[in-house]
């Protein structure tokens, strides 16, 4: 296909002398741009979703979640990846970000790492892929050779596929599951896909992983109930989500928090039923984690008729 024939690679009728332009107005330019990416994304939250509701599943079941990418793609998989253990308190090995050319390709480009074709697969394979798991292809332009390598093994190892890309005319589209493409449009400075096409991808890999640990019962109401209280700050959120959730005085919060070793959950679990530490750890234990079904089947064992 030419060049021309992708969305992200064409040139950007509204931005043409944005050089000429004075501060203000090129700010302006830019953020009438950046309004369209929220729009592109909404339009796919049936994909989206479509992608939370196959990849909790397989997760819960002990399957792992994969970003692989190049470029700003890649780094943004890194991102999300990232920043799942503090804010969700899961294991780094659930949700890992692979980006072509390793790690020294967080920091700084490595020439040619995003044509290897067969870098996916080899890096896929170090990680003993296997069809419980899911693997998300990111790519701006959606024909980067790494990446499309990757989701080919991928889908012939079983594992679910998923292709982020902000075209309609893509090539990972042959070898994903679900396809999830926010068309946000040319870029402000042709072909800078670390601008709309970034911001885009950004907000997908949020709702994805966000949607998922709601669906692993990470979250209860809207609060991080799972976070990892590694320091001063965090700690003093755990008391905040437990004083939100239970209403108990700060000196019984901080006592319990103590007793069970910042367990968020275990905390409130203990705060609303009375129970003790051992058996609020079997019954959220017995609901995989789950807070809120763990609640629930609480009150069914001592209200039978509720």
């Amino acid at each position: 296909m030419k060049s021309l024939e992708i969305i992200t690679e064409e040139i950007n009728q509204q931005t043409l002398n944005i050089d000429l332009l004075d501060t203000i107005q090129m700010l302006k330019k830019i953020n009438d741009e950046d309004k369209k990416v929220a729009l592109a994304v909404e339009k796919e939250i049936p994909n989206i979703a479509k992608a939370i509701d196959e990849i909790a599943p397989r997760v819960m079941e002990g399957g792992r979640l994969f970003y692989i990418g190049a470029g700003t793609s890649g780094r943004l998989g890194v991102l999300d990846a990232s920043e799942c253990p503090p804010t969700f308190g899961v294991d780094p090995e659930m949700v890992q970000a692979i980006i072509a050319g390793g790690d020294r390709a967080i920091k700084m480009s490595v020439e040619g790492a995003e044509d290897d074709i067969e870098g996916g697969k080899r890096d896929l394979l170090s990680k003993n892929l296997n069809p419980k798991d899911v693997v998300v292809g990111l790519a701006a332009s959606g024909r980067t050779p790494y990446v499309i390598g990757a989701l080919k093994f991928a889908k012939e190892v079983g594992a679910l596929t998923v292709g982020i890309c902000c075209t309609s005319s893509n090539l990972m589209q042959g070898y994903t599951d679900i396809m999830i493409t926010p068309i946000v449009g040319p870029e402000v400075i042709a072909g800078s896909t670390r601008m709309k096409a970034g911001t885009a991808q950004k907000m997908v890999l949020n709702m994805i992983s966000t949607g998922v640990m709601i669906k692993l019962g990470k979250v209860y109401g809207n609060l991080m109930i799972n976070l990892k209280a590694t320091n001063q700050k965090l700690q003093n959120r755990a008391k905040r989500i437990v004083k939100l959730i239970t209403g108990a005085p700060d000196d019984v919060i901080e006592k319990i928090l103590i007793d069970t070793g910042y367990d968020v959950k275990n905390a409130i679990f203990m705060l609303l039923t009375g129970a003790g530490k051992d058996e609020a750890n079997n019954f959220i234990e017995r609901h995989r984690g789950n807070l809120r079904k763990a609640l629930l089947d609480w009150e069914k064992q001592r209200h039978p008729l509720l």
